[in-house]
């Protein structure tokens, strides 16, 4: 075993473990997934995530068992038409459905310290449905659609650490039971919780562009353009539409994982490269001038560079009190980056540019350390500075791609002449600014 690669993975997912904890995730798992011979993997893997303190509602659909169960089953446009008789036999269908689901988290999680880990789950009537009615002359009958949850309910027994398992139904006041769209009803579950993740299944675990290209991010006019343009099939495109519906909602992220790939799901929340589609409101702006409470993850960027001569090691206390001079770049909640900006007379130092291993390299979101530069010049420019400079020792191409030029000691201002480290022997550049209009 690379004991030395599992350490790197477990300290690159800690701060994702800290983000998630005590968080609300809403999750669809498709008929098509209970079928699938990982499910019980991908119930493992959710288990994980209860016991780390992730507050979970699992919703679980039946499309392929329902189609299994009623082959004659009526359609209007991608809706199932549910009559009397075909919902006796759908509450059998969710019934044994969720049973299956309620074995599966009775087992704990096997081969591992948790294997004992209790977990309690819970099902109930927390979703207010009315017919759809009639629909182009067609009567939907025992068809609905959400009206309301019942949020306060749900909440409580998250609080109590329950872990909640709905089936795609939802009841009248009259007592009357109605079959939902179990996408819909995760949307709206999820915009009334105001969950901070809604996390779908399907096979691929990625929309892909018209080139067929996997898509790792999008924002809803992105994915609107692409459902029209691809048309995906129906029951696909439901569940799309489903994450837009969310998104727009309120919900922050939806996520789009394959449910055929062992440890997909945990790729996609635990590491930088993610293993799917994260579809958010608008892309990340990730860059912001510093807080206070950055100052700990700046220490988590800086320090495997410190500790490899790449910057000069600096105190916290030093950092505590220069946080003002520094950017950072976020990601998921997390300081994945910083940079700092010292004047010196009419010219400043851009130092401490570092982007955290575990986001450098291929398949990670592009940029960040570009993002980082492109602040620290706005930020200069907004000073009256017109003059950068770097002192590195072993990023001289990154900067020289970037604008800087190599320079002489002596072009330093006279202040950072006096302080320049002969030992070190950095390389020094300089890059002049234009000013935005120019």
């Amino acid at each position: 075993m690379d004991t030395s690669g599992y350490a790197r993975w477990f300290r690159a997912s800690t701060p994702y473990i800290s983000a998630h904890r005590n968080r609300t995730f809403v999750v669809l798992l498709g008929g098509e997934a209970i079928t699938h011979a990982n499910l019980a993997n991908i119930v493992h893997d959710l288990a994980l995530l209860h016991v780390l303190g992730v507050r979970l509602v699992l919703i679980h659909g039946a499309r392929p068992q329902i189609d299994e169960a009623l082959p004659d089953s009526r359609f209007h446009g991608a809706r199932r038409i549910t009559d009397r008789d075909s919902m006796d036999t759908l509450l059998g269908v969710y019934g044994r459905i969720r049973a299956t689901l309620e074995a599966q988290f009775s087992t704990g999680l096997p081969t591992s310290p948790l294997r004992n880990a209790e977990i309690s789950t819970v099902t109930g009537n927390f979703t207010v449905a009315r017919p759809i009615g009639v629909l182009d002359g067609v009567d939907h009958l025992f068809t609905g659609q959400v009206r309301r949850v019942h949020a306060e309910r749900i909440r409580s027994l998250l609080d109590a650490r329950s872990l909640v398992i709905l089936s795609p139904l939802g009841y009248s006041p009259s007592g009357q039971v109605f079959n939902l769209a179990a996408d819909e009803l995760a949307a709206e579950v999820a915009i009334a919780l105001a969950a901070d993740k809604l996390i779908m299944f399907d096979a691929d675990g990625y929309v892909k562009d018209e080139a067929g290209r996997n898509r790792p991010e999008l924002v809803p006019a992105e994915l609107e353009t692409l459902l029209d343009r691809t048309a995906p099939e129906p029951y696909v495109a439901n569940q799309l539409r489903a994450m837009l519906r969310a998104c727009r909602g309120g919900v922050p992220r939806c996520h789009l994982v394959s449910y055929a790939e062992d440890g997909a799901l945990l790729q996609e929340l635990f590491t930088a490269r993610g293993h799917g589609t994260e579809l958010l409101e608008q892309h990340a702006d990730a860059v912001r001038p510093a807080r206070p409470e950055d100052v700990a993850g700046i220490v988590e960027v800086i320090r495997p560079l410190e500790e490899a001569g790449v910057l000069v090691r600096r105190d916290r206390d030093r950092l505590e009190l220069e946080v003002g001079n520094f950017h950072v770049a976020m990601l998921d909640g997390i300081v994945v980056g910083c940079c700092a900006l010292y004047p010196v007379e009419d010219a400043a130092e851009l130092a401490c540019v570092a982007v955290h291993q575990a986001y450098r390299g291929s398949g990670v979101k592009p940029g960040i350390g570009e993002r980082l530069l492109a602040a620290a010049e706005t930020a200069a420019r907004a000073a009256g500075i017109r003059t950068l400079f770097v002192l590195t020792t072993q990023t001289r191409d990154w900067f020289a791609e970037h604008g800087f030029e190599d320079a002489a000691i002596d072009a330093l201002p006279a202040p950072r002449q006096a302080l320049y480290n002969y030992q070190r022997n950095s390389k020094v550049m300089i890059k002049h600014l234009e000013s935005e209009d120019e």
